[in-house]
């Protein structure tokens, strides 16, 4: 009787799939998201690891830029110790301060000043003066007027965010489409009406935009006030480090008011994406 030879059949894993058992539309989706994020991040990881390569082989005076691992040992142990925990909620506090100010005034008067032409007329040249005029040329002014402390540092900071935020709004209002306009007029709207649903969702693009020019220049005016007679805040604490040559700390520093500039952008960002859907384009 002779021996038949039984093969065994090979596994090479199911259909659809490597030999790890990973599907290929996983792979697909993997290689998808790298494609991605380097198209969008590529450039700033190249940035970061040049700037770590560079520093660390001597390249560069790693006195004057530290390698990124120092920055970032330096900046957990200012967060964990809590040395820019401190200044961070000081700063925040100013710059909030001063930025709800402007949204108070700027947005309300931006509306009026939108609808009604006189008080536009009237207005436009001082704004237009005081707009072009940098706030940290009228900070000596602040101070002589409100005294070298909190007051000055908040009033210097409102008086730069409300100009964006005030043009912007006054623009958004001006270029709403006049078909609407007439359109609700004409099916017996009344004024208060129009304002509710045509006006006011017509100028909350522009006014976003506003806000984000307004938050940006914030955070821009904090620091600068925060380096002239300020004793806590991440402005302090820049100077304060450069000063006593703490480089290390002075760019986590840095990289603190990047983040915190970040997350607010990202915050309005959100905002104007859940109140602005049906500007928001299809696909």
């Amino acid at each position: 009787m002779s021996l038949q030879h039984i093969e065994r059949p090979m596994v090479i894993g199911r259909p659809g799939t490597n030999g790890s058992g990973i599907s290929a539309d996983a792979l697909r989706l993997g290689f998808r998201a790298i494609r991605h994020f380097l198209a969008r991040y590529g450039v700033l990881v190249a940035f970061l690891l040049l700037w770590q390569v560079s520093s660390s082989a001597g390249w560069v005076n790693a006195a004057v830029l530290p390698p990124i691992d120092m920055i970032a040992a330096a900046l957990w142990k200012g967060l964990a110790g809590g040395t820019l925990l401190g200044d961070i909620a000081i700063s925040l506090q100013r710059a909030g301060i001063a930025f709800a100010a402007a949204v108070l005034i700027a947005i309300p008067l931006g509306l009026f000043m939108g609808q009604v032409r006189a008080v536009e007329t009237a207005l436009d040249p001082i704004l237009q003066v005081f707009r072009q005029t940098s706030a940290l040329a009228l900070y000596p002014v602040f101070i002589l007027l409100l005294g070298l402390g909190e007051t000055s540092k908040i009033f210097v900071i409102f008086w730069a965010t409300l100009f964006p935020l005030l043009l912007n709004t006054t623009s958004g209002v001006k270029e709403v489409d006049p078909k609407l306009l007439e359109m609700a007029r004409v099916y017996g709207a009344t004024r208060l009406t129009v304002f509710r649903r045509v006006v006011l969702p017509g100028a909350v693009p522009s006014i976003f935009v506003g806000l984000r020019l307004s938050a940006t220049t914030a955070l821009l005016l904090l620091i600068a006030s925060e380096m002239i007679g300020a004793n806590k805040g991440i402005g302090f604490q820049v100077m304060n480090a450069q000063y006593n040559f703490q480089i290390p700390l002075m760019f986590a520093a840095i990289v603190v008011l990047a983040g915190l500039g970040l997350i607010a952008n990202q915050a309005l960002v959100l905002m104007q994406r859940r109140l602005c859907r049906w500007s928001q384009p299809i696909g």
